[in-house]
């Protein structure tokens, strides 16, 4: 007899992963991976993709996670976490008319600005809204061919079942809803102009079901048509499912190409700065959540530079001393989000003489990014968050590099999750819930994502290094506020 399971698919930017997830119990019984072409180098700060790569990565991924169940499960849903805050601009039969602005591109900071003035808030520049803002201004053919407005999970949505629907998780990050009443906000929409009201797809609450898979992409997965496929949402939602933030109190840290670091709340966080986000969560709450542009990306340039493996780079970094010796690094290789410096760019300071080597080089770049991480974690305590140990999560998530600086810089226990990879996963859980509750069920989400979630062994901090790093984070702070006039305290990013 076959088991029902759920398809969670993720696309990232970095690449696509797909994981089928077992209904009963919640264990991973497939997964499969394929990876996206790396983004060109950019003066401009432009970030862009072809929305059809992340498709056909789809299907590539679909199709190993579940040929490796070899028949033995039945698909009952399908959900799709995706990268916030993309731009993919589609004419009337959801083909895209141009390339896809994604979460990192900082090219559009002069419309965010514009934004801003004109509403007299903080408009980030990563979000959608400064994008869609500059597709009208100097994109204007692509604007006037472009029937809809979708963020990339909508958009893979909408290509396997046909139809367009938003979530408010994922729809949070756009600029244009309202976190608190989950309603679009006629303001910006009328500050964007363009007529991008009508360009916008509808919203759903984030247990529906917006469809069923089409024949043609049915069987291009290898699947029947008519699964089910769940709303989805944005990649940090569905991480927080995956990670069991779909209960308060649990603080997790996702390294990526960016790090974010992200808590359910019962309410919603309201940062005046907006370096806080004020995220729906796609359970019907909220997620709080923070993010540094910069984080893996930056280790890996140096690796590739010195031409050495991720494991020799590792452990040649952790062989450096903790806190540098003086050596600190900004590692803003794309600008930064927190603080809010979208055109800075990378420095090292304090170099001696045997600092220009991979080691004291990478723990120097990592260790830039745990202070990032820490200034993100306190100005998250003033909203009064109170975390005991942190989740790790992502694809440095079980380096002993990062979880060791990571561990010592935040003085926290850090606690690596034995599934990776959490977006795929809360995906494939959230679909259960949503089929689940058009069954009729009353099952509520937190307990249902528990059942699937583990982790490894803790890492706690050490004491040596919780003093080196904490001296070296005032080097970074003197440093940020000599280059900046900002950061020496979190009220002051």
């Amino acid at each position: 007899m076959r088991r029902a399971a759920t398809l969670g698919i993720d696309v990232g930017t970095q690449g696509t992963k797909a994981l089928v997830v077992a209904c009963d119990d919640g264990s991973v019984l497939g997964r499969g991976a394929c990876a996206h072409a790396p983004l060109p180098p950019s003066s401009e700060g432009r970030a862009e993709q072809d929305p059809r790569e992340w498709l056909a990565a789809a299907e590539v991924a679909a199709r190993v996670a579940l040929d490796a169940c070899d028949g033995r499960v039945e698909v009952v849903g399908i959900g799709v976490s995706g990268q916030q805050h993309g731009c993919v601009l589609v004419d009337e039969r959801d083909e895209p008319v141009g390339p896809a602005k994604l979460w990192c591109d900082t090219e559009t900071v002069d419309e965010a600005a514009e934004l801003a003035a004109r509403l007299a808030r903080p408009v980030p520049v990563g979000w959608t809204a400064s994008k869609a803002l500059h597709a009208i201004r100097r994109r204007g053919e692509q604007w006037r061919r472009a029937d809809a407005l979708l963020l990339p999970h909508e958009w893979i949505n909408a290509r396997l079942c046909g139809v367009r629907a938003a979530e408010p998780g994922d729809a949070s990050g756009t600029g244009w809803l309202d976190p608190i009443t989950r309603r679009r906000d006629e303001a910006m929409l009328a500050a964007i102009g363009g007529g991008i009201e009508r360009r916008l797809p509808p919203l759903v609450a984030s247990d529906t079901l917006v469809g069923r898979l089409l024949p043609a992409m049915a069987q291009r997965l290898g699947l029947p048509a008519g699964v089910p496929i769940a709303a989805g949402g944005g990649d940090n939602m569905m991480s927080a499912i995956g990670a069991g933030a779909a209960a308060e109190g649990v603080l997790v840290a996702s390294l990526g190409t960016s790090a974010t670091v992200y808590a359910r709340s019962g309410a919603p966080v309201l940062d005046p700065k907006a370096l806080v986000s004020p995220f729906c969560d796609s359970s019907g709450a909220w997620l709080p959540l923070m993010c540094l542009l910069n984080c893996t990306g930056v280790l890996e340039e140096l690796r590739r530079g010195y031409g050495l493996e991720h494991e020799e780079l590792a452990r040649l970094a952790l062989a450096a001393p903790a806190g540098g010796d003086g050596l600190v690094c900004l590692p803003w290789l794309a600008g930064e989000r927190v603080p809010a410096l979208p055109r800075a760019s990378g420095i090292f300071a304090g170099l001696r003489a045997g600092m220009l080597g991979p080691g004291p080089l990478g723990r120097a770049v990592v260790e830039g990014v745990a202070h990032g991480l820490a200034l993100c974690l306190e100005r998250l305590r003033l909203f009064g968050l109170a975390p005991t140990e942190v989740r790790l999560v992502g694809g440095a998530s079980r380096s002993p590099l990062w979880t060791r600086v990571l561990a010592d810089a935040l003085a926290l226990q850090v606690v690596p999750l034995k599934e990776a990879e959490t977006a795929a996963l809360g995906a494939a859980l959230q679909a259960q819930w949503a089929v689940r509750r058009a069954g009729g069920e009353a099952v509520e989400l937190a307990p249902l994502a528990a059942r699937g979630i583990a982790s490894l062994a803790p890492i706690e901090p050490d004491a040596a290094g919780v003093a080196a790093l904490s001296s070296a984070r005032h080097r970074f702070l003197e440093l940020l506020e000599r280059e900046h006039g900002a950061g020496a305290r979190p009220d002051r990013l």
